[in-house]
Protein backbone atom coordinates (compact mmCIF):
# COMPACT_ATOMS: atom_id res chain seq x y z
CA UNK A 1 0.00 0.00 0.00
CA UNK A 2 1.24 3.81 -0.36
CA UNK A 3 1.40 6.18 1.79
CA UNK A 4 -2.53 7.43 0.57
CA UNK A 5 -3.72 4.24 0.59
CA UNK A 6 -2.76 3.66 4.44
CA UNK A 7 -3.90 6.77 5.32
CA UNK A 8 -7.17 6.29 3.83
CA UNK A 9 -7.78 2.93 5.67
CA UNK A 10 -6.52 4.97 9.25
CA UNK A 11 -9.14 7.10 8.70
CA UNK A 12 -12.12 6.21 7.28
CA UNK A 13 -11.58 1.74 7.40
CA UNK A 14 -14.03 1.49 9.59
CA UNK A 15 -16.91 3.06 7.38
CA UNK A 16 -18.99 1.33 4.88
CA UNK A 17 -18.20 3.48 1.99
CA UNK A 18 -14.88 2.68 2.36
CA UNK A 19 -15.85 -0.57 2.43
CA UNK A 20 -18.02 -0.73 -0.57
CA UNK A 21 -14.63 1.45 -2.34
CA UNK A 22 -12.83 -1.71 -1.66
CA UNK A 23 -15.81 -3.91 -3.26
CA UNK A 24 -15.67 -2.03 -6.63
CA UNK A 25 -13.05 -2.51 -8.67
CA UNK A 26 -10.80 0.76 -8.72
CA UNK A 27 -9.16 0.91 -12.43
CA UNK A 28 -6.86 3.66 -13.66
CA UNK A 29 -9.65 4.53 -15.91
CA UNK A 30 -12.16 5.39 -13.17
CA UNK A 31 -9.28 8.14 -11.37
CA UNK A 32 -8.81 9.18 -15.11
CA UNK A 33 -12.64 9.62 -15.79
CA UNK A 34 -12.58 11.60 -12.09
CA UNK A 35 -9.52 13.60 -13.43
CA UNK A 36 -11.91 14.58 -16.42
CA UNK A 37 -14.29 16.01 -14.17
CA UNK A 38 -12.41 18.05 -12.61
CA UNK A 39 -10.93 19.43 -16.11
CA UNK A 40 -14.52 20.24 -16.79
CA UNK A 41 -14.65 21.84 -13.61
CA UNK A 42 -11.55 24.08 -14.81
CA UNK A 43 -13.31 24.73 -17.84
CA UNK A 44 -16.32 25.97 -16.51
CA UNK A 45 -14.67 28.38 -14.04
CA UNK A 46 -12.47 29.52 -16.91
CA UNK A 47 -15.55 30.49 -18.95
CA UNK A 48 -17.04 33.10 -16.38
CA UNK A 49 -19.43 30.75 -14.51
CA UNK A 50 -20.21 31.23 -10.54
CA UNK A 51 -19.93 27.94 -8.32
CA UNK A 52 -23.71 28.56 -8.22
CA UNK A 53 -24.03 28.40 -12.16
CA UNK A 54 -26.58 26.06 -13.49
CA UNK A 55 -23.17 24.45 -15.82
CA UNK A 56 -21.37 24.25 -12.14
CA UNK A 57 -24.21 22.75 -10.65
CA UNK A 58 -24.78 20.27 -13.12
CA UNK A 59 -21.16 19.17 -12.80
CA UNK A 60 -21.50 18.92 -9.27
CA UNK A 61 -24.15 16.37 -9.51
CA UNK A 62 -21.93 14.45 -12.05
CA UNK A 63 -19.06 14.40 -9.93
CA UNK A 64 -21.66 12.64 -6.80
CA UNK A 65 -23.06 9.83 -9.49
CA UNK A 66 -19.67 9.35 -10.95
CA UNK A 67 -18.29 9.12 -7.28
CA UNK A 68 -21.19 6.85 -6.26
CA UNK A 69 -20.86 4.74 -9.89
CA UNK A 70 -17.57 4.31 -9.46
CA UNK A 71 -16.46 4.19 -5.65
CA UNK A 72 -18.93 4.16 -3.23
CA UNK A 73 -21.88 5.81 -2.39
CA UNK A 74 -21.67 9.74 -2.03
CA UNK A 75 -24.13 11.25 0.11
CA UNK A 76 -24.90 14.96 0.04
CA UNK A 77 -22.47 14.68 3.27
CA UNK A 78 -19.95 12.97 2.09
CA UNK A 79 -19.60 15.02 -0.95
CA UNK A 80 -19.81 18.40 1.60
CA UNK A 81 -16.68 17.02 3.48
CA UNK A 82 -14.88 15.93 0.16
CA UNK A 83 -15.31 19.67 -1.47
CA UNK A 84 -13.61 20.85 2.37
CA UNK A 85 -11.21 18.35 1.51
CA UNK A 86 -10.15 19.53 -2.09
CA UNK A 87 -9.55 22.80 -0.39
CA UNK A 88 -8.16 21.53 3.09
CA UNK A 89 -5.43 18.93 1.76
CA UNK A 90 -3.24 20.71 -0.30
CA UNK A 91 -2.25 16.96 -1.70
CA UNK A 92 -5.42 17.45 -3.44
CA UNK A 93 -5.80 20.91 -4.17
CA UNK A 94 -2.40 20.79 -5.72
CA UNK A 95 -3.62 17.81 -7.47
CA UNK A 96 -6.93 19.93 -8.38
CA UNK A 97 -5.56 22.91 -9.50
CA UNK A 98 -3.31 21.42 -12.49
CA UNK A 99 -6.25 22.15 -14.42
CA UNK A 100 -6.20 25.73 -13.31
CA UNK A 101 -4.95 27.49 -10.83
CA UNK A 102 -8.39 27.89 -8.32
CA UNK A 103 -10.45 25.12 -9.69
CA UNK A 104 -10.38 23.46 -6.18
CA UNK A 105 -11.51 26.42 -4.47
CA UNK A 106 -14.43 26.78 -7.62
CA UNK A 107 -15.26 23.20 -7.17
CA UNK A 108 -15.44 23.16 -3.25
CA UNK A 109 -17.66 26.37 -3.58
CA UNK A 110 -20.08 24.68 -6.20
CA UNK A 111 -20.51 21.59 -3.79
CA UNK A 112 -21.53 23.69 -1.15
CA UNK A 113 -23.85 25.67 -2.68
CA UNK A 114 -25.19 22.31 -3.91
CA UNK A 115 -25.68 20.50 -0.64
CA UNK A 116 -27.09 23.73 0.59
CA UNK A 117 -30.32 22.85 -1.72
Amino acid sequence: MNNYDLEVKERWGDTDAYKECCQKTISQNANDGLMAIMAKFAECMQDGNTPDSTKAQTLVKELQSYITANYYNCTNEILSGLGQMYVCDERFKNNIDTHASGTAEFISKAIKVYCAK
